[in-house]
């Protein structure tokens, strides 16, 4: 099977390369990082990484995956790179992403009627282009596969894996790994951490989260626009 990854300017790595090790242990996929050149793309802190195909060389997935990042809401209204998803899609056996990369599948209009996640501080942007927001990890809704912020990329590969080789060879795959998260802290989540904690959290977020939501916004009314109608 074959995996394309989206990569482009501005993703958090971590969503990607998270998934990433685990994919790649797995010998049967063949795996291609995808973007519009093949210059190297740096995410949002500064690390460069290196595309090995452009949305012309790429081969058709079978796994399409999206990554999330700050660099999110410019392809909101991207439509070079909206309709790279579409056409990938069409015979993708599995759409899938980690972080607010639901939200640009959602922008291409791959999630709709389809419950999905997404980062704790975006999720609720996925109901404006019909998808029901999950709290979970990470959510199956058929051959939809996402996976929440960040971290949970690592849990997003395995579930898919699992789908893929089953769960024996996965669990070789995590002990590999050693995948055993003991955090120092609980605070991963808005339901674990601290309420000011959670609440500082939003204060810092919340310049680039306006204009996130803004966005998502635009870019539901464009899904919209762009929708055949109905026959009367």
């Amino acid at each position: 099977m074959h995996v394309v990854m989206l990569l482009y300017p501005g993703l958090t790595q971590l969503d990607l390369t998270g998934p990433f090790e685990v994919l790649t242990r797995f010998r049967e996929l063949t795996i291609e990082l995808v973007w519009k050149t093949l210059h190297p793309v740096t995410d949002g802190n500064g690390l460069r990484l290196l595309p090995n195909a452009t949305f012309e060389t790429c081969r058709q997935a079978d796994i399409l995956f999206v990554p999330g990042g700050p660099g999110q809401a410019k392809l909101m209204n991207d439509d070079e790179t909206l309709e790279f998803l579409r056409n990938q899609a069409e015979e993708a056996q599995y759409i899938t992403s980690v972080c607010t990369g639901s939200l640009i599948l959602a922008a291409a209009g791959l999630l709709k009627g389809c419950r999905a996640t997404c980062h704790w501080l975006s999720i609720d942007q996925l109901s404006y282009f019909g998808v029901t927001p999950v709290k979970e990890r990470v959510v199956i809704d058929g051959s939809r596969i996402t996976g929440a912020g960040v971290t949970s990329g690592i849990d997003f590969g395995m579930t898919l894996a699992a789908k893929l080789f089953g769960e024996e060879r996965v669990r070789g795959v995590q002990l590999s790994m050693e995948y055993d998260p003991k955090p120092p802290f609980t605070s991963g989540s808005p339901e674990t951490a601290f309420p000011e904690t959670v609440q500082r959290a939003r204060e810092l977020a919340a310049p680039f989260q306006t204009q996130r939501e803004r966005i998502a916004q635009e870019a539901a009314e464009r899904l919209i626009a762009m929708a055949p109608p109905k026959p009367s």
